[in-house]
């Protein structure tokens, strides 16, 4: 019986760098066309190397149900940032999809998370963050650190973040999960220049809806306030740029979103 061979896709998976795993995917570093024997051509890493994220199959589901569900969160996940794309927002470009085997392949930014560029510190260091808030009060001015590489300010960073998801929700891409981790600062000297790129889309849909656009800012407005304390005046910034891309369209989306936060209160109230 002739051994069954495995797809070009997963022999790129068993060829590439995990770099982390969630609950329904695993993250790759990979290379999509590598260099002729290693050679080293210059090539800057965000040129050369593409992001695998892996949407592993899962035990506890029928493989049918299973396989039908990954098809369709690739599927849908490539389809927002396609949307995205055209519409100008800055998110990685795709480089591969394969709905079949779950790894969709997108451009490899550059760059760091702005939690960690904001103090937040890495993905994974919540416990150590929370372990030293008693010393959170006497380092502001170290949280400007990294940003200083990347030849920005806070505010300008707030105004960037703000204009990304207005010129998405412009598009009607509702993102699902806007938090600080989900948003990355390509570097400066990379080809693309400074941006503020929207990342992981696993959760996003297409919406008209203003409850879905104040519902998606309000995600981020409670993101701010676990990750980074005393953040009122960070958020305001982001809502100060949101509104001027907005226009018009902000009025309704302003009166909603204390709508939500006053429902959001009052759960919180009752536990």
């Amino acid at each position: 019986m002739m051994a069954q061979t495995s797809s070009p896709t997963i022999t790129l998976l068993e060829h590439a760098e995990k770099i982390s795993q969630g609950a329904e995917a695993k993250i790759y570093r990979a290379q999509l066309h590598p260099s002729p024997s290693g050679s080293s051509s210059g090539t800057k890493d965000e040129e050369s190397y593409i992001l695998l994220k892996y949407r592993f199959h899962k035990q506890y589901r029928h493989p049918t149900l299973d396989s039908s569900l990954t098809k369709s969160r690739v599927a849908g996940e490539a389809r927002a940032l396609i949307k995205c794309l055209r519409s100008g927002v800055n998110v990685p470009g795709i480089r591969m999809v394969d709905a079949a085997e779950g790894v969709l392949g997108i451009e490899w930014i550059d760059g760091k998370s702005v939690r960690f560029l904001l103090g937040g510190g890495a993905e994974g260091e919540a416990e150590v963050a929370d372990d030293s808030e008693d010393v959170q009060d006497d380092v502001p001015l170290e949280e400007d650190e990294p940003l200083k590489e990347y030849g920005v300010t806070q505010d300008a960073l707030m105004s960037m973040i703000g204009t990304e998801i207005a010129k998405m929700h412009k598009a009607d891409v509702i993102h699902g999960d806007l938090t600080t981790s989900n948003m990355m600062l390509r570097h400066p000297s990379s080809r693309k220049g400074l941006q503020m790129v929207l990342i992981d889309f696993g959760l996003a849909y297409t919406s008209t809806l203003v409850e879905d656009k104040a519902v998606d800012l309000y995600v981020l407005e409670r993101a701010f306030a676990s990750t980074h304390p005393e953040s009122e005046p960070l958020f305001a910034g982001v809502l100060k740029a949101y509104e001027q891309y907005m226009g018009k369209d902000w009025a309704a989306i302003s009166r909603r979103l204390d709508d939500v936060r006053l429902r959001g209160r009052k759960r919180s109230m009752v536990g």
